[in-house]
């Protein structure tokens, strides 16, 4: 199974496109997700989608908009409210974590192998096959 996260940027505009994907694929919705962390004294938050793998193919997507909302238990914003609605209307929990910065990797795929290990070990996605 091949699970690679596909960015959409940092949660300005595109948060919008997230969102229009949870909607559009609802039917394959597994978890939503909130990656706390802190940059430059700043609190931020990634939001993930989690959908489940294509058949055929065996291919996960895990859309996100990589640290650009603010940590919505610091500063209170309305595209981290977009995200709640759309949890709630699907009846799913946001689940949070808090993650290291992607700043501190080398290359954004060293970051994206590091947050797909902690999310196996939570159980957020399935073992490699």
């Amino acid at each position: 199974m091949i699970q690679r996260f596909i960015e959409l940027g940092e949660g300005y505009s595109d948060i919008y496109e997230l969102i229009e994907l949870t909607n559009a694929n609802q039917h394959r919705l597994v978890h939503m997700l909130a990656l706390h962390t802190k940059i430059d004294n700043k609190e931020l938050t990634s939001l993930v989608v989690i959908l489940k793998p294509t058949d055929p193919g065996k291919f996960q997507p895990l859309y996100i908009c990589r640290e650009g909302i603010p940590n919505p238990h610091f500063l209170p914003n309305k595209r981290y409210d977009l995200f709640v609605e759309t949890a709630n209307k699907y009846s799913k929990q946001i689940s949070e974590l808090s993650v290291k910065p992607s700043t501190i990797f080398y290359e954004k795929d060293l970051y994206y192998q590091y947050l797909i290990g902690i999310l196996r070990l939570n159980h957020y996605l399935l073992p490699l096959q």
